[in-house]
């Protein structure tokens, strides 16, 4: 169908300033689709197998890629680096076993994949905003009634800006946090999920 040219500027003329298109947005070529199926084959990977010793370098050559281009590929795809991905996979569910409270936080974290304590309580501290041992000894009761799938959608870590959240809490002696990292926090729970009865 042909479109006459004055209607093709009017519709660029209303559709405003042109808007950033994703990375894999639009037609698809048959190169990008095997690319995008490695990669998800490598989230499902770290899904499944989070408590396994995985590493980027091993996830790239799965996939058949270099380290660096899987990285770049996947950061493009998911808009996190494939560490960060398995991070937030091993600080999910070790929130669900410290919640549980029958582990200690060493079991924890090797439960999890991870094999220094130091290093996975100075991540959950910094993805979480408390220690691991703060958030065990924490009151999680009121957790107990919901369904565990219910739970685990409302309880999923999620990143934030922590300067968009003390600009939303912050006072005229609090000045705000520049927003230089990124963390996780929890979700808070759902009115409608909390009344859920069995």
């Amino acid at each position: 169908m042909h479109v006459h040219p004055g209607c093709q500027a009017f519709r660029v003329a209303q559709s405003g300033p042109p808007r950033r298109v994703p990375a894999y947005a639009g037609a698809v070529t048959p190169e990008e689709l095997a690319t995008l199926v490695r990669l998800r084959q490598a989230r499902d990977r770290m899904d499944r197998d989070y408590a396994q010793p995985l590493d980027v370098p091993a996830l790239a050559r799965a996939a058949y890629m270099s380290p660096a281009h899987f990285s770049r590929q996947f950061r493009a795809a998911y808009g996190e680096t494939p560490y960060s991905y398995l991070m937030t996979r091993r600080i999910e569910r070790a929130k669900a076993l410290l919640r549980r409270g029958d582990l200690s936080v060493t079991e924890v974290c090797m439960e999890v994949g991870c094999t220094s304590l130091g290093s996975f309580s100075s991540r959950f501290t910094e993805l979480v905003g408390e220690s691991p041992s703060a958030y065990r000894a924490r009151d999680h009761s009121d957790g107990a009634v919901v369904p565990a799938c219910v739970d685990k959608v409302h309880s999923r870590p999620r990143r934030v800006t922590p300067g968009a959240r003390a600009r939303s809490t912050a006072t005229p002696e609090q000045p705000d946090t520049p927003p230089e990292a990124s963390r996780i926090e929890e979700a808070p729970p759902q009115p409608a999920a909390l009344a859920w009865t069995p």
